[in-house]
Formats: C-alpha cells, structure tokens, sequence
C-alpha cells in the first residue's frame, strides 16, 4: 500500500475532496427541498437527474476523450461541477435543480473515468489492486467527511453550497498538477446483455436490482431523513451510517465470498439487509434504531456490487471479464435511473415509511431471487472461484475494466506459481 500511496496520493487527495462535494450535494438538496416545502415526487424527480446523468457521461465521456484528450475533458468537467453547485444555491427551484442534478452526473462521470484511467495508468501489474482498494476507501471517506460538513451552516443559506463548490474547485488541482503523463483511452468491447444473462442470471438481475437500492439510498435517504423530522446534525449521522456501514464490512464479505458459495452468501447478505430495511420500518421515531439500520443497510448493499461481479467472473474466462463488467455497469445504471422518481411517488402516497419499504422488497427480492438460483446451477468451489474485485456500486467503466484487470492480474500470476485460488484483489 505504501507504494500506492507514493505514487497515487495527489490523485486520491483530489478524489477525496471531490467525493466531499458529490456526498454533500444530495444531502443538502434533500435538507434544503424539505425547507422550501417540495414536496417527495418533486425531491425523485430531482434526484434521479443525477443518475441520468451519470449513465450519459459513461456512455459520451470516452467520445470527448478521442476528440480534446483527458485534461481538457477533466478541466472542462469540473468547472460546470462546481458552477452547477453554486446556482443549486442561487436559483432554488425544482427544476433548476433537476437540470443542474443531470449535468453534475454527467460531469462527475466523466471526471471519474479520466481520474480512474490516470490511477490505472500508474499502477503496475503488483499494485493495481491495492490501488484500487485505495481509491474505494478514499470515495467511502469523502462521502462520510461530506456529512460532517453539512454541520458547518445553515442549510437553508448560501454557505453550504459555497462549501461544496470550493471543495470540487480545490479538488483539480492536485490531479492536474501530478497527474503525470496523459493515459491513452481505449474502451473494451460490451458483452451483449444476452449473452451476460446466459452467462450468469444472477449477475444481472442482482446488479439491475442494486442499481435501484443504491439510488434510493443515495438519492432519497435525505429525503426520508428530512420527512421524519431529523435535525440537521441527525441527518448527517443517519446517512453517513450507510456509508460507515459499507466501510466497515467490505473486507468481511469479501472474506466469506472465497469461502462459500457465493449465491447462499448473497442471499445471506441481502436477507440481512431486508430485515435491517424492516426494522428501520418497525422503529417509529427511534433515532438510535434508525442509525442502526442505516449502518446494516449500506454495509450490506455497497459490497454486494463486488460480490455480483465476483459471481458472475466464476462463469467467465479471463479475456471475457472486462466486456461483461461493462454490460454489469450499464444495468446498475439502468436500474437506478428511475427509481427515485418512483420512490418519490411512493413517499408522496405512503408516507416516508415507503423509503425503508422499498429498500426492503428490493432486498427481498435479490435474496429470493438467489435462492432460486440456487437450485438451477451447482455451487462452485472455492478453488474454481475468482478473487472478488474492489469496486463501487458508482464505477464507471474504467473502474470496472482496472478491476477486472486485477483480478486476472491474480488468477495468472496464481495459475504460473502452481497456488489454488488466490485472495481477494486487494480488498481493504
């Protein structure tokens, strides 16, 4: 790790200070909407602008790349970034705020992939999994610093969105300054979804189910928070649980992922967070029961994203590992890009109760879902298994490319030295 960090600590400090004004814009519109009295359709609709918005930045980011090269892109990027978190603060209406949510997606999308291709283009063949693990933890504990922040004013003045803008800002010039020489970009062939689906339902089904879950509670956690009456300082323990919660049981998961069928350990896994999503139901105006679910939540969703990609790799030889992480990212992008205009409907009819609710059929479902696998395909072994790569449920492709190469990076070098299956790539 110490030579990952020799190498790559301008690009993480960058990544930590933009992680920051990413994990405090989504917190502090849902604070503010509830301020100004919009309501929770209105909040969805605002919301899932984001993920709109990402999902085009992946699919149009690698075209600007060929045509002005990654430092304009990257430049370019981040100036409307933290433009778009000013006028958040200056113009407060809904659909201003809709329309500056898909730009900030986009942006954030394609600053990703050009600081992903930078990190991979540091890092050797030894280390591209330490890295990795090092920019996931570095994402967790921007998200988690964010809502420290949101303490620091007032949510219903101007300062926070100052904050955040000059969080994004200051971000650049890190990157831009050591960044080193400029990678070259290809792109990997899509595995067609037909073919990913043969390959491993599982895989896409649970990603496409995640892509919801990781939407409403990135997206409509503040939400809920700001409908259940949560005091600022309150908001920003509760969503950062989820965060916490992700941090701390990533490595745990991952442990038990090459130890076990990995279909019995994704229905462990979401039937943990379904019943934690339930008890967020049952708790009533319990903070302490609440923050504990938050904690149960995210630290069972955010490494189900590994545990899918793992799964589905145990299917896959080597050189198809990439192209199907590519067709994996596009339907968690999919399946987040609706939901929190649906949750939003959902909250407006239900209540916030319908937040937890969601969360917990969606988890259900996962959990049913690979049971049901469970009896369609034998388990494989460990020794048959694929190291389960370091990775987010918000990666873009680059990620997921830089993932996959570690993990083949491992089953090659395990492969020439005669070993059984190797460990986890790098996992934190």
């Amino acid at each position: 790790m110490r030579a990952v960090l020799k190498t790559s600590w301008p690009l993480l400090i960058g990544m930590f200070l933009l992680m920051i004004g990413n994990g405090m814009q989504g917190t502090v519109l849902g604070v503010r909407g509830g301020l100004e009295g919009f309501d929770a359709t209105t909040m969805g609709l605002v919301m899932s602008g984001y993920f709109l918005g990402f999902l085009g930045g992946a699919k149009l980011t690698p075209v600007m790349l060929r045509r002005v090269g990654h430092v304009r892109v990257f430049a370019a990027l981040g100036s409307m970034i933290s433009a778009a978190l000013i006028i958040y603060g200056a113009i407060v209406d809904p659909l201003a705020w809709t329309l500056m949510r898909v730009i900030v997606g986009f942006c954030y999308s394609g600053v990703y992939v050009v600081a992903e291709s930078w990190l991979n283009n540091q890092a050797t063949n030894e280390t591209r999994g330490r890295a990795l693990s090092a920019y996931l933890i570095v994402q967790m504990l921007g998200i988690i610093a964010a809502q420290g922040l949101l303490n620091a004013a007032n949510p219903a003045g101007y300062d926070l969105f100052v904050i955040m803008s000059v969080a994004v800002s200051i971000s650049f010039a890190p990157m831009l300054l050591s960044a080193g020489p400029t990678p070259v970009f290809e792109t990997t062939r899509t595995m067609s979804l037909g073919r990913l689906y043969r390959t491993s339902p599982l895989g896409c089904v649970g990603t496409f189910l995640l892509g919801a879950i990781f939407a409403c509670q990135f997206g409509m956690a503040p939400v809920y928070a700001t409908l259940r009456g949560m005091t600022t300082a309150e908001i920003s323990i509760f969503i950062g649980a989820f965060y916490v919660g992700g941090l701390v049981l990533q490595y745990p998961i991952g442990w038990l992922s090459d130890r076990m069928d990995r279909r019995r350990l994704i229905a462990i896994v979401t039937a943990v967070g379904a019943a934690a999503a339930f008890l967020a139901l049952a708790a009533g105006g319990s903070f302490v029961w609440l923050v504990l679910a938050a904690t149960l939540i995210g630290g069972t969703s955010n490494p189900l994203y590994s545990l899918l990609i793992a799964h589905t790799n145990d299917f896959l030889a080597p050189e198809d590992m990439a192209a199907a992480s590519g067709g994996l990212i596009v339907l968690n992008g999919v399946g987040a890009a609706g939901t929190p205009i649906l949750v939003g409907y959902l909250m407006r009819d239900y209540g916030a109760a319908a937040f937890p609710l969601f969360l917990g059929v969606v988890m259900a479902t996962m959990t049913a879902y690979a049971l049901y696998r469970m009896t369609r395909r034998r388990a494989k072994s460990a020794a048959e298994t694929v190291p389960m790569p370091p990775i987010t449920m918000g990666a873009t492709p680059v990620a997921g490319e830089m993932a996959q190469e570690a993990v083949v990076e491992l089953i090659e070098a395990a492969e020439a030295t005669g070993e059984g299956s190797p460990q986890p790539a790098g996992a934190p």
